[in-house]
């Protein structure tokens, strides 16, 4: 085994790798000081009630080229692109010619800032993706309160499973800061349409039923870790996140990137293994065309599905 497979070892049978603090936590501060820099965090970054309801934006509030706090950030970011380890990883899970698909921070926004209004909008939305609500100014990253179970092929419709997910927590997180909630295994049934069929039925144990009516028992595991501290996953990995009960902002660096041309990568092998689905032509039904939220409930909070 080379040093490389030993940090993954586990992800061809459970499709997530806990890597451990892999990044330079001085770099993480670093950057942590850049985007705080630029952007003041705090409650003010929500548009008002009258604000929202008078010209409702649904759709488009996610980052994208040149709208992405962390495009300026080259030199900030090396401590992870020019890391040999980052490097040698991507290469074993997608082969070599890789290519970064999308890279942006990712924003657990402490319950304590949202207004009242906007908490009593967003109750039992499965996945509330803050754009619509933050100031336009503000829309350069991604602001989540809460993330219900779901897998990363959920933005992907049409897209093969040809890419891989890494996450890097920049502070510390803790089990209130909207760790990462995974089902480890999950994948091996392949992709289905977002809401996911997930109930509890152990304290730290789910049972997923995909689209095909097959059930898994699976059991939770919650990342926690330190600045510089990384995760993988296959993009049929259900994981969700619980709301930011800390003090302050949550910011995390969150990467997809595809497979080289030839690939050749562990991704591959996990992929011939899969019995299931890889790619959906529909990936959720919880919203309408118009981007109305028409299904509710969340199944890692336990409020039941309705809509």
């Amino acid at each position: 085994m080379n040093d490389i497979d030993q940090p993954l070892a586990g992800f061809l049978d459970l499709g997530i790798a806990e890597l451990g603090v892999r990044f330079d936590p001085d770099g993480c501060r670093k950057l942590l000081a850049l985007a705080r820099a630029r952007r003041e965090f705090g409650p003010h970054l929500f548009l008002s009630e009258e604000e929202f309801r008078g010209d409702p934006q649904l759709l488009g509030v996610s980052p994208r080229p040149g709208r992405n706090l962390i495009e300026p950030f080259d030199e900030a970011l090396a401590f992870v692109e020019e890391n040999s380890f980052f490097r040698a990883l991507l290469d074993r899970l997608l082969g070599t010619g890789w290519e970064i698909l999308r890279k942006k921070l990712v924003c657990a926004i402490p319950e304590a800032w949202m207004p009242s209004w906007l908490l009593a909008h967003v109750q039992d939305y499965g996945i509330p993706n803050l754009g619509p609500f933050i100031r336009p100014e503000y829309r350069d990253l991604t602001y989540f309160h809460g993330i219900d179970f779901h897998q990363d092929l959920i933005d992907w419709a049409g897209r093969t499973a040809d890419f891989v997910t890494l996450y890097v927590y920049l502070d510390e997180v803790t089990p209130t800061q909207s760790p990462l909630h995974v089902l480890p295994g999950s994948h091996c049934h392949g992709g289905s349409v977002f809401p996911l069929a997930v109930e509890r039925v152990g304290d730290c144990l789910w049972r997923y039923t995909d689209d095909r009516g097959r059930t898994l028992d699976l059991a939770e595991q919650v990342l926690t870790g330190s600045p510089g501290y990384a995760a993988t996953w296959h993009p049929c990995v259900i994981h969700g996140t619980r709301p930011n009960m800390g003090a302050r902002e949550r910011l995390s660096l969150r990467y997809l990137v595809t497979r080289g041309p030839g690939g050749g990568g562990l991704l591959d092998e996990v992929n011939a293994l899969i019995d299931g689905p890889l790619r959906l032509e529909v990936t959720q039904r919880h919203r309408d065309a118009l981007g109305n939220v028409v299904i509710k409930g969340n199944a890692l909070l336990g409020s039941p599905r309705r809509g």
